[in-house]
């Protein structure tokens, strides 16, 4: 649990990146978990938990953790402003190689994530780490075919996506849905995402620097919602007592709305307090020179 709780802190600075205060963020790093992800992670996952007692299904955190860290993103980016330069100069990944590097270890280490909150080595760990398996193949897959499709070119930064997106998507539903749903789940995430990352994100011009709110809060809903569906015994799933899938499905979808709701309101007071008091953005010329070297010293690479 206290894995989780820093693992979700740090993915909402990934839509906030290259322009915070590193006291900045320190501060959000202590504030926001107390007023968003703790209570959450509660109302989830712990009995007395409004949306626990409810019936509401979060295997492993696709409302706790990815809906509530992508909503944060959100209003992060919102709150403290776009990049110098955004959408007046390319701004592509560092480097591939090292986003595919990051891509592996996510996909290997989120078989911990989800088999892992079986918290015992059954059946339900293995569905859950197939799931993972099979999931994330799906929407790799279909990431780059949708690419491929609208932009006439597949990308190996579109597959990296795809997989973050399928991860996400599967989260919620590991050990609760059986493989074909896995499947489904992985094929329709990335469209959905590919949409807000590219369409909705350039609509509302925010600058959600790793695309946090497009993947892992879209992601997350998708899940979700998917969730109460692929459950289902009859679709080959685990299934729940007195299930109903439109039941089910209403439940998800309060589940959804709730985390939305209180990540949203938590996460703008923390932007707001930290914009305040240590001040959120670093000055301009600390950012053009960019951070690892203006701030903290150092460099990635020496010539």
């Amino acid at each position: 649990q206290m894995t989780f709780a820093a693992i979700t802190a740090a993915l909402v600075v990934g839509g906030i990146a290259e322009r915070v205060k590193f006291s900045a963020i320190v501060v959000f790093a202590i504030l926001w978990p107390l007023l968003s992800y703790y209570p959450i992670a509660h109302m989830v996952w712990w009995a007395g938990g409004f949306l626990f007692d409810m019936g509401a299904l979060d295997f492993a955190g696709g409302t706790v953790v990815h809906i509530n860290s992508g909503v944060a993103a959100l209003v992060g980016a919102l709150i403290i402003g776009p990049r110098l330069g955004y959408k007046a100069e390319p701004m592509p990944p560092h480097s591939l190689v090292m986003t595919y590097i990051g891509a592996g270890l996510l996909w290997v280490g989120w078989f911990g994530f989800n088999a892992g909150s079986n918290l015992e080595a059954t059946g339900g760990a293995a569905l859950a780490l197939i799931n993972t398996v099979l999931a994330t193949a799906m929407a790799g897959f279909s990431w780059v075919l949708v690419e491929w499709i609208t932009k006439g070119r597949p990308s190996m930064l579109g597959m990296a996506s795809g997989i973050v997106a399928g991860l996400v998507a599967i989260t919620p539903a590991a050990g609760l849905v059986g493989p074909m749903g896995a499947i489904v789940l992985g094929l329709i995430v990335s469209p959905i995402s590919l949409i807000f990352c590219s369409a909705v994100k350039k609509a509302l011009g925010y600058d959600d620097s790793l695309d946090v709110f497009g993947i892992h809060a879209v992601g997350g809903i998708v899940g979700a919602i998917g969730t109460g569906v692929f459950v289902s015994p009859d679709l080959g799933g685990v299934g729940v007592d007195g299930y109903t899938m439109a039941g089910q499905v209403t439940t998800q979808a309060i589940a959804v709305g709730v985390a939305f709701a209180w990540s949203a309101v938590a996460s703008a007071i923390v932007f707001i307090i930290i914009k305040i008091v240590p001040g959120a953005r670093v000055k301009k010329d600390i950012e053009e020179e960019g951070l690892d070297v203006a701030v903290h010293g150092e460099a990635a690479y020496h010539s």
